[in-house]
């Protein structure tokens, strides 16, 4: 029985938070590939690391308890933990996937799991009706990002969730956007929660990771199976990262927003702006759903600058905020996602989902924000063509 009843404690006391074997405050690195035992067809613990760790087990009972699920598992990337969940569905499956993604989920369902006759089809979430309709008796499941990436569109959790048990769909969300700290699918109803924890799960840009959660035993029975018969496990070291950097999420998350708020309020009222994609603003599309099921706006933000101004000039003008690849970081990133994170998207697909050759993806760091603002400022200005 845990004493304590708010998350931000959970992130600290939350899972195997101390070592069995010595009582260390913080469960140690074991770097280690397989483990003693004392007679042969022994039932032991631990028999050998794919199969289990214990630095690697504290991590998965913390994320399982942070998300409120069933089992949690760790993978060597996000993509791993992806791949891991698409694989409980079987040749003639079909998977409904909302629009603007993530361009590694459409990737390696168009491209890998196509081969083996695993099909998706992209819909539109945030439309239930146009959603359910979708639904014909070879899917088997959706798979959902809320806020989306890059577009931060907003599907309503609860609904979605309703409409997919109904037709008996497993639904999965993606929630490396929001955390479990801002936001949490399986109390709406979802089954499984998967995370690129290389985001702000570690927070610091220094380990690639991905978590699953699963709500329903038979389907952490099912998950655990293939993470040891397919072995993309996280490694102890990564996971002893990850459990570091979950101790501080919740104090990071908060400055992420409000930081993310306070730039995404500035952006609005630049006349070089033409438009602010953040959940955080009140006139956002989805703006009442994200917040009946979100904490805050999180801490994305995607902006289109208007025809006035030349974003191959803006990216080169930046002087603090970075131009690279990821997001969930401390430090402020700004990505392209036309040329990056979704350039595995054909053009013809990204610019009908919106995803324009102009959009910008800005994560924002948890720097001072009047810092991050004058740096966005002077980069605008300077790309007025």
């Amino acid at each position: 029985m845990k004493n304590y009843s708010h998350i931000e404690t959970s992130f600290i006391h939350g899972g195997i938070s101390t070592d069995e074997y010595t009582g260390a405050v913080n469960v140690p690195i074991y770097q280690t590939s397989t483990y003693a035992q004392k007679n042969i067809g022994g039932d032991v613990k631990w028999e050998y690391s794919r199969t289990g760790n214990p630095t690697r087990a504290a991590l998965e009972s913390l994320i399982a308890e942070l998300e409120g699920g069933d089992a949690g598992f760790a993978f060597g990337s996000g993509m791993a933990a992806l791949t891991a969940v698409i694989s409980l569905f079987k040749t003639g499956d079909k998977i409904l996937i909302s629009s603007n993604v993530y361009g590694g989920t459409y990737r390696v369902l168009d491209k890998i799991f196509s081969n083996f006759g695993i099909t998706y089809q992209i819909t539109d979430t945030t439309d239930l009706k146009a959603f359910e309709e979708a639904i014909t008796p070879e899917v088997k499941a959706v798979i959902i990002e809320t806020p989306a990436n890059p577009l931060l569109t907003i599907t309503d959790l609860k609904a979605i969730a309703e409409i997919s048990h109904r037709h008996n769909l497993v639904a999965i969300a993606d929630n490396t956007f929001m955390t479990p700290y801002l936001q949490r699918p399986i109390e709406h109803g979802f089954d499984i929660v998967v995370h690129s924890a290389t985001k702000y799960i570690g927070g610091h840009s220094d380990v690639v990771a991905g978590l699953v959660v699963t709500r329903n035993p038979e389907d952490s029975k099912r998950i655990a199976f293939i993470q040891n018969a397919t072995g993309g496990v996280a490694g102890p070291f990564d996971s002893f990262l990850m459990i570091r950097g979950i101790k501080t999420l919740a104090v990071r998350m908060d400055r992420h927003a409000q930081n993310a708020q306070q730039i995404a309020e500035y952006l609005q009222l630049h006349n070089g702006v033409k438009t602010v994609y953040y959940p955080g603003l009140a006139g956002f599309k989805g703006h009442e759903i994200h917040h009946r099921q979100a904490k805050n706006g999180g801490a994305m933000i995607s902006f289109e600058l208007t025809e006035d101004y030349d974003i191959k000039k803006f990216f080169p003008s930046l002087k603090l905020i970075t131009l690279a690849e990821s997001l969930g970081g401390v430090e402020s990133l700004v990505c392209h996602p036309a040329s990056m994170t979704h350039a595995s998207i054909p053009r013809d697909l990204r610019i009908k989902l919106g995803i324009t050759d102009n959009l910008i993806r800005l994560s924002v760091g948890i720097e001072n924000a009047s810092d991050l603002i004058s740096d966005l400022k002077q980069a605008i200005d300077n790309s007025r063509i």
